[in-house]
C-alpha cells in the first residue's frame, strides 16, 4: 500500500495535468495510427499482416499488463511506476519512428503497448490518491475528456501530420511527436508527483495469478486481433479462456486463504457500483471504439476522403465529448449513474440518426450530413465515460485504486477488441454484397447494439437501487 506526502492544492492539480498529458499520449496512439497505415505501407513496403499488428499489437500488450501494473503501483509506488512507464513509452515511440523495417516497427509498437498499459492504471490510481469528493469527480471528468478527445481526434491529428510531412515518411512523425511531449511530462513529473511511501513494505507479486489472467486475456484477445490483422485466426483459443478464468478465480481464493495478497481482490466485485460499472464500461467501449474504426474505413475507402478530411468529419464527436466530459465532473456527484443513463440515451440517439443518414448514400457530402448527429453522440459519450469512471471507483479504497482501475480498464480493452472485431467482420462482409453504404450501416448497427446493451444494464442497476431504497 502506498501513501503520499502532503501536497498543496496547486501541486495536486499540476500533478493531474502531467497525468492527463501522459494519458492523452498513450490513448492517442490507439487511433492516430489508423490513418497512417497507407503511409507505413508505402515507406516500409510493409505487408498487410504487419500493418495489422502495428494497430492490434499495441492493443494486445496494453491490455495484458493493466492489472499487474495497477497492482505494482499500489504496492511499489504509483509515482515511481508512472515515471518508469512514461520513460519506456517515450523511448519506444522514438524507436518506432526510426524503424528501418516492418518487423522493427511491430516490435516497437508491442513495447509501446506494454508501457501504455503500465502507465494508465497509475493515472487513475493517482487521481484516487490525490482527490476526494467533488474534486475527484472533476478530475475524473477531465480524464474522461482526455479519453473521448484522444480517441476521436487521433484520425484528424494523424491526417494533419501526414499532410505536412508527406505520405512516404509522414508516418514516422506520428511517433516522433510523442518524444518531446514525453520528455516534457517527465521533467514536470519529477517535480509535482507525490512522493511514494511504502507503508508496509513491498509484497510479493502473485505470479501464478498473473500468468493465469494473462493466459485468459490472451485466449480472448489473440483470435480477435488475428482476425483484424488478416492472419490465421486461432478461434480454438476462445474455448480455453473460460477455463483459465475459472482457474484464476480459484487460485486467487486459495492464495488469499493462505494469508497472501492475491493479484486481484475479488471482493471488489461485491461492490455493486464497481461490478456494474466495470461491465457497463466493457459494453460501452465495444460500441464506442468501433464507431471510429468503421467511419474511418467508410470515409477513406468508400468516399475517397484524405486522412485529413476523414479526421475533420469525425471532429464533431470529439468536440461534443470534450465539452460534456468537463461538465459531467460537476454533475456526477449529484446525479450518480442516472447521468450515465442520460448520456447513453444521447449517444444511442446520435448513432441511430448517423446510421439512418449514411444508409441513404449521401456521397461526398456525408461528413457534413452527419456532423450534427455525431456531435450529439459525442455529447452523450462525454456523459458516459467519466461519470461511469467516477461512480465505479467511488466505493473503492484508494489503496486499491490502481488494481481496481487496471481491472476496469482491462474490461474496456476487451470490449474494444470484441466490438472492433465484430464491426470489422460484418463491415467487410457487407462490402461484397451491398457496397460501402450497406457496410457502414451494418457496422454502425454493431455500435448501436453494444450501446443499447450498456443502456439496459445501467437501467437495470437503477431499478435495483430503487427497489432497495
Amino acid at each position: 500500500m502506498t501513501g503520499t506526502t502532503a501536497s498543496t492544492t496547486t501541486q495536486r492539480w499540476q500533478a493531474l495535468g502531467v497525468c492527463l498529458l501522459a494519458g492523452f499520449m498513450t490513448l492517442l496512439d490507439v487511433s492516430i495510427v489508423n490513418v497512417a497505415l497507407p503511409s507505413m505501407q508505402q515507406g516500409l513496403d510493409a505487408p498487410p499482416v504487419a500493418l495489422g499488428w502495428v494497430v492490434s499489437g499495441y492493443a494486445l500488450t496494453f491490455g495484458l499488463v493493466l492489472v499487474p501494473a495497477g497492482r505494482l503501483g499500489d504496492d511499489r509506488g504509483r509515482s515511481r511506476m508512472f515515471v518508469l512507464s512514461l520513460l519506456l513509452f517515450t523511448a519506444a515511440s522514438a524507436a518506432a519512428g526510426f524503424a528501418p523495417s516492418a518487423l522493427w516497427l511491430v516490435a516497437a509498437r508491442l513495447v509501446q503497448g506494454v508501457a501504455g498499459g503500465m502507465l494508465n492504471p497509475q493515472v487513475l490510481g493517482l487521481i484516487q490518491q490525490l482527490f476526494q469528493g467533488p474534486e475527484r469527480a472533476k478530475a475524473f471528468g477531465m480524464f474522461g475528456a482526455v479519453i473521448g478527445v484522444s480517441t476521436a481526434i487521433g484520425p484528424l491529428l494523424g491526417g494533419l501530420i501526414i499532410e505536412f510531412a508527406g505520405s512516404e515518411q509522414g508516418w514516422r512523425w506520428v511517433f516522433f511527436v510523442n518524444v518531446p511531449i514525453g520528455l516534457f511530462a517527465l521533467a514536470f513529473a519529477a517535480k509535482v508527483l507525490p512522493k511514494d511511501e511504502v507503508e508496509e513494505g513491498p509484497r510479493s507479486l502473485d505470479l501464478v495469478g498473473v500468468l493465469l489472467l494473462a493466459g485468459a486475456l490472451l485466449a480472448v484477445l489473440l483470435p480477435l486481433i488475428q482476425q483484424e490483422s488478416g492472419a490465421g485466426t486461432p478461434w480454438y483459443l476462445l474455448g480455453a479462456a473460460p477455463v483459465l478464468l475459472v482457474l484464476f478465480v480459484l487460485w486467487e481464493r486459495y492464495y488469499r486463504g493462505r494469508g497472501r495478497e492475491p493479484l486481484v481482490d475479488l471482493g471488489l466485485f461485491s461492490i455493486r457500483s464497481y461490478s456494474f460499472g466495470t461491465a457497463l464500461g466493457m459494453l460501452y467501449f465495444a460500441g464506442f471504439t468501433s464507431i471510429f474504426f468503421v467511419l474511418a474505413l467508410y470515409f477513406q475507402r468508400g468516399l475517397g476522403y484524405s486522412p485529413l478530411q476523414a479526421g475533420l468529419a469525425m471532429t464533431p464527436f470529439a468536440i461534443g465529448s470534450a465539452t460534456s466530459s468537463a461538465l459531467s465532473g460537476r454533475l456526477v456527484n449529484r446525479f450518480g449513474r442516472s447521468l450515465v443513463v442520460l448520456g447513453l440515451v444521447g449517444a444511442l440517439a446520435g448513432l441511430v440518426v448517423t446510421d439512418l443518414l449514411l444508409s441513404t448514400g449521401p456521397g461526398a457530402a456525408a461528413g457534413l450530413v452527419v456532423a450534427a448527429p455525431l456531435l450529439l453522440a459525442g455529447v452523450g459519450s462525454g456523459l458516459v465515460i467519466s461519470p461511469n469512471q467516477t461512480v465505479t471507483l467511488s466505493k473503492v479504497d484508494a489503496a486499491r485504486g490502481g488494481t481496481a482501475a487496471g481491472v476496469q480498464q482491462t474490461g474496456q480493452r476487451l470490449g474494444t477488441a470484441i466490438g472492433t472485431a465484430t464491426a470489422s467482420g460484418l463491415f467487410f462482409g457487407a462490402i461484397a454484397t451491398g457496397g460501402y453504404d450497406a457496410a457502414i450501416s451494418i457496422g454502425l448497427l454493431v455500435a448501436v447494439g453494444f450501446v443499447t446493451l450498456a443502456l439496459l444494464l445501467a437501467v437495470a442497476e437503477q431499478l435495483i437501487l430503487t427497489r432497495r431504497r
